[in-house]
This record gives C-alpha cells, sequence and structure tokens, in this order.
C-alpha cells in the first residue's frame, strides 16, 4: 500500500514543487511590491516561466494537480471563512443578477455559436462552460449531450483562453468602474470569469475581500450546473441528437462545492475557535497561491493560437456579451 502511494506522488513532485517555489518566490516579492500582491506575481511569474524555460512534459502531472486539486481545498477552506450573514450581503438582487447573467450567456453563446457555424452540442458546451465554471461545466455537459472528445477540448481551450484573457483585464475595469464598492467588482467577476480558479485570480488583483465574495456569486452560479445539464440534455434528446438513456447519473455538483456549503453552515451555526478561521485562512491563502502559480505554468500560448480565427471570433464576441451584459446588469439592478 505504501509503495503504491509513493509510486503515485512521485510523478507530481516536479510538478508540484515548481509551484510551490514560484508561489514562494511570488510571496517575497509581494514584500517589496505589496500594491502587486503574493497572488498577483505568483500567475504573472508562471505565465512567463511557463512559457519560456518550464515546458517540460514531467512537470504536467504536478501543475496540474497543483491547479486543480490545491484550490479546490482553498474554497472548502474558505467555507470556515463565511457566514450566511456574508452570504445574506449579496441579497435578492445578487440572486436575480446571476439568474439574468447565465440566461443572457447561454442564449447569447449559444446563437452566436449557431451563426459562426459552431454545431449544436459545441454552441451548448461553450454556452454552458461561460455561464457556469469552465471546463468543470464541459465536463459535466459532455457526456449528457454525447459530445465528441475532440469537439470539447477544443471548447474547453477556448473557454480557458477567453477566461485568461478576462480574469486580466476585469480587475481592472471593476476598479475604473466601481472604486471601493466591493460588492459591484465582486458581482462583476464572480458573475462573469469562467472557472474557478480564474475567479480566484482576478479578485486577487483587487484584495482578499473581493475574492470571498466573488467566490459567493461565482458558487451560486456553480449550484446551478444541474439544472444546465438537465436542461441541455432534454434539449438535444428533444432535437433528436442523442437516444434517451435511462441509469444513474453523476450528480454534477462538485465535491468542493457541497462542502463548502457545509463548512458555512457549521461556521454559521456554532462559534468555533478562532484558530479554526484563522488556520483556514492562511493554508487557504497558500494553497491558492499555489494554484495560481501553477495556472500560469500552465498556460500555453500557442497551444490557443492554434484554434485559428474563427475560434478567437467566438471567444471574443462571447466575453464581450459578457461583460457588457454585467456591467448593465450591476447599474440597473444597484448592486
Amino acid at each position: 500500500m505504501f509503495t503504491s502511494t509513493k509510486n503515485k506522488i512521485r510523478p507530481l513532485l516536479p510538478g508540484f514543487l515548481l509551484s510551490l517555489a514560484v508561489a514562494i518566490v511570488a510571496k517575497l516579492s509581494a514584500l517589496l511590491l505589496p500594491q502587486l500582491g503574493g497572488a498577483t506575481l505568483a500567475i504573472l511569474l508562471g505565465i512567463i516561466l511557463g512559457n519560456t524555460l518550464f515546458k517540460q512534459p514531467i512537470l504536467a502531472m504536478g501543475t496540474k494537480f497543483s491547479e486543480s486539486r490545491l484550490l479546490e481545498y482553498s474554497v472548502v477552506l474558505l467555507g470556515f471563512t463565511v457566514t450566511f450573514q456574508t452570504i445574506g450581503e449579496m441579497g435578492i438582487k445578487g440572486l436575480f443578477f446571476i439568474l439574468l447573467m447565465m440566461t443572457i450567456v447561454i442564449t447569447g453563446a449559444y446563437l452566436i455559436g449557431r451563426k459562426l457555424g459552431f454545431n449544436e452540442k459545441m454552441a451548448l458546451m461553450m454556452a454552458g462552460g461561460n455561464a457556469v465554471c469552465g471546463s468543470s461545466a464541459i465536463g459535466a455537459i459532455a457526456p449528457s449531450i454525447e459530445a465528441k472528445d475532440e469537439e470539447k477540448g477544443q471548447i474547453i481551450t477556448l473557454v480557458n483562453l477567453l477566461g485568461t484573457v478576462m480574469m486580466l483585464t476585469l480587475p481592472f475595469l471593476g476598479i475604473t468602474l466601481f472604486g471601493d464598492s466591493l460588492l459591484p467588482k465582486s458581482a462583476l467577476l464572480g458573475g462573469t470569469l469562467q472557472s474557478v480558479g480564474q475567479v480566484v485570480a482576478g479578485a486577487s488583483l483587487v484584495n482578499p475581500e473581493t475574492v470571498k465574495y466573488a467566490m459567493l456569486f461565482k458558487i451560486t452560479r456553480i449550484i446551478f450546473l444541474v439544472v444546465v445539464v438537465f436542461t441541455f440534455e432534454r434539449k438535444v434528446q428533444r432535437d433528436g441528437l442523442v437516444e434517451k438513456t435511462g441509469g444513474k447519473k453523476k450528480f454534477p455538483i462538485p465535491w468542493y462545492v457541497t462542502c463548502f456549503l457545509l463548512f458555512c453552515i457549521i461556521n454559521s451555526f456554532f462559534s468555533l475557535p478562532l484558530l479554526f478561521s484563522d488556520g483556514a485562512h492562511f493554508i487557504s491563502t497558500w494553497f491558492e497561491t499555489i494554484a495560481l502559480a501553477a495556472i500560469g505554468l500552465r498556460l500555453d500560448f500557442q497551444k490557443f493560437l492554434k484554434e485559428g480565427p474563427r475560434f478567437l471570433l467566438y471567444g471574443l464576441s462571447v466575453g464581450t456579451l459578457q461583460t457588457i451584459a454585467a456591467v448593465l446588469f450591476i447599474f440597473l439592478l444597484h448592486i
């Protein structure tokens, strides 16, 4: 058993240790550049190093683990720092904002995709990936609509490209439009950015409070994933693109969202020692920084450029729609 565990851990070490090293350098550099912060420096250093010195395949498993698992653990620990009172500050307006955004993005991304000549399944994956939670949503939607692996890979690449561009630009747009107002900036980032990692990374460019509240908007979107998967599955069945099948389906809401909500409930109803929230915040911050370094290290610009102008036009159109809709709804709803 020990040997088996050792064999599983060993391939992860090169990429994980590199991600950790980049995170440590970023944290130390943040002492000299506090206006940027460790999170921002981690992802920027990762992008530079990942596209120059560290392209070796041996790093892939470890950086993937750091990007996905550590970020999931970070979200779980965030539950110890959030209560129902915090969630309540998002309010009915916040929930209505999310519902409006998801409706507009799903409808718009689907129609734009069909107009540009993408097939129905690719348009649905693009719609779900942008409306809900990026690659995770695409991974849940693809089997239910029987999408091809090649189609799924192309859309995941496109959604990640779009999310990366928005992650590096929307924080500054939020600061310009909303100044020191916490909820509007959080709604902009948590209501538009595609993956959990991009929300954390983008919000980290602003401040830790924005990370917390942006994640509330993001998690609200993720909870609706089960509805999106069910609706898309029924649509392709109705259109005759897949056969109706029985059998047990995997519940599409990610485990870390369930754990986040569980810890949030515990934190809301029980007075936990300060050690829990302080310790959770400390560990969560380090996990987050390592994960952001890994996200940067895994960002391959050459891979994105291979997809061609039609894909890039699709991404640009959907990203523009998301951004305009989010800013408009934030002002109209007075969030």
